[in-house]
């Protein structure tokens, strides 16, 4: 199912949002100061290219706290309040269901993805 899913959601939208958010992570690693978000963008490009099968594990320390502080002020919190608007829209029609999980899963990466890894279930 996960390789179905993910062939899918390539079609459909997940290559042009990994796409986009590996070309954000390079212009964040051009500055010095931007290189720890830049690695979060090519997190979230590994997740965007095929999340079914993939969970995001949580964890860190204080320095993860203060940047997922900072991450949720800027960006953060628009993001996830995206993701969660697609993914109720998509949970509307029944076959949109396994694709609305997945916006809720880059929803909530979206609000603390310092300290956070993603891995194969």
């Amino acid at each position: 199912m996960s390789i179905l899913g993910n062939i899918l959601w390539l079609i459909l939208g997940g290559l042009l949002s990994g796409l986009s958010w590996i070309i954000s992570g390079i212009l964040w690693c051009i500055t010095i100061i931007g290189i720890p978000y830049g690695k979060q963008c090519f997190k979230f490009a590994s997740l965007s290219f095929c999340p079914f099968g993939k969970e995001v594990v949580y964890g860190g320390g204080a320095v993860s706290t203060i940047a997922n502080i900072i991450w949720l002020i800027l960006f953060g919190l628009w993001m996830a309040l995206g993701h969660l608007a697609v993914g109720c829209l998509l949970y509307i029609t029944i076959i949109g269901i396994p694709f609305g999980k997945q916006y809720f899963k880059l929803a909530k990466l979206s609000l603390t993805p310092f300290g956070a890894q993603i891995i194969n279930k």
